[in-house]
């Protein structure tokens, strides 16, 4: 993928046929100019935006601070004079942050005070010294960063889940679905697990009176114990022995190949799901964290300029 320095010449390049592009054409073309990857134009930062798209956004952010394209009109860029002038006589364009820095840097906002000079302002998205070191932009650090915190977190939850009792365990999983929405407006989940379970851990309640059911089959199992075929051929036989025609199996480790197919080739419909999702879905949905602190990230609101 490559950092938006690299898009500098690309979006002048396509620009210099003097049209003005609307933001979301001049994307397409300027991913096409890169020959950019499908794979490439897949990836997405965790907000969903595509990460290509988001470096070309500040890529055009900083061409327009420095005067090399304007904001014709609300996200439709043509080119200037001056940026068909830096393209004419820098042909290799800016391959990396610290050119970018030396180019961009004069271009930065300043802040004045009463006791100190005037200082240059890094906006987001201009290469900073940290940057520079990790090739990417503060938001995708921030981003990363949440990313790292949030594997971290999942190690942990599991490590937790797999030292927990059994009963605690299946109590978790059924909280845990119900955060997702499942036992309707009234979260209506049973844990039934013991010996006389019947060969399923918990029923969640889709509608008051019970009529549609979700069927629940834990197993807390340590890293490196599978759940096998045997396991999931057990749960579906405790399902028809209740009439259900669906349930949901979780665990904290994960499932043998053998597992996974049989599940999917079933008739009887059963949700798989491992340690490591499980965690996620706990991440998601609250279940056993809390938030500790929020960054707020803001953009100009174009509507409020129009």
């Amino acid at each position: 993928m490559p950092i938006w320095p690299l898009f500098v010449r690309p979006v002048l390049v396509v620009l210099s046929d003097g049209a003005t592009r609307s933001r979301r054409d001049l994307i397409e073309l300027v991913l096409d100019e890169v020959g950019l990857s499908e794979a490439d134009r897949a990836e997405a930062l965790e907000s969903g935006t595509p990460r290509a798209a988001h470096r070309i956004g500040w890529t055009l952010s900083h061409l327009t601070k420095a005067g090399w394209i304007d904001r014709v009109s609300r996200a439709h860029y043509a080119i200037t004079a001056t940026g068909r002038a830096w393209l004419d006589t820098n042909p290799e364009g800016i391959r990396d942050f610290s050119t970018a820095h030396r180019v961009f840097h004069p271009f930065w906002p300043t802040k004045t005070s009463t006791q100190q000079p005037a200082a240059p302002i890094a906006p987001v998205g201009v290469a900073t010294e940290t940057e520079t070191e990790t090739g990417v932009d503060p938001l995708e650090q921030i981003e990363d960063g949440v990313a790292r915190i949030k594997a971290d977190i999942a190690a942990e939850l599991l490590e937790r889940l797999r030292t927990s009792a059994p009963a605690f365990f299946e109590q978790a999983v059924i909280d845990v679905l119900i955060a997702m929405g499942y036992g309707g407006a009234e979260g209506r989940g049973k844990h039934i697990g013991g010996s006389a379970d019947g060969g399923v851990d918990g029923v969640i309640d889709q509608d008051a009176l019970g009529l549609d059911q979700i069927y629940v089959q834990a197993k807390r199992y340590a890293d490196g114990n599978t759940v096998g075929r045997e396991a999931i051929q057990a749960f579906i036989g405790a399902l028809h022995g209740f009439g259900a025609s669906r349930g949901v199996f979780i665990t904290s480790s994960t499932f043998t190949r053998g597992a996974i197919e049989y599940a999917t080739n079933v008739a009887t419909r059963v949700v798989l799901i491992d340690g490591t999702r499980l965690a996620e879905l706990m991440i998601k949905y609250r279940v056993g964290v809390q938030v500790q602190r929020r960054y707020d990230v803001v953009e100009i609101d174009e509507d409020f300029f129009e």
